[in-house]
């Protein structure tokens, strides 16, 4: 359940990366479509980033790394 969330938060935030892009192309820098998009970008990676913290804290994410 966690892991699919994190998969759902990152694609909304490179569907939100995607949505700036095009509206700096579109506007020309004359609406504050960019910034939305720029906030609901932050909002969701902060969001990703407490949903990995609890993850790893509650033992529902490993880290398998062989280098840790």
């Amino acid at each position: 359940m966690l892991k699919t969330l994190i998969v759902l938060l990152l694609i909304g935030i490179l569907a939100s990366l995607v949505a700036g892009f095009v509206f700096f192309y579109q506007d020309k820098g004359r609406s504050k479509r960019v910034l939305y998009a720029l906030g609901v970008r932050v909002t969701l990676a902060v969001i990703m980033m407490l949903c990995i913290f609890i993850g790893l804290m509650t033992g529902q994410l490993a880290l398998n790394a062989p280098w840790l």
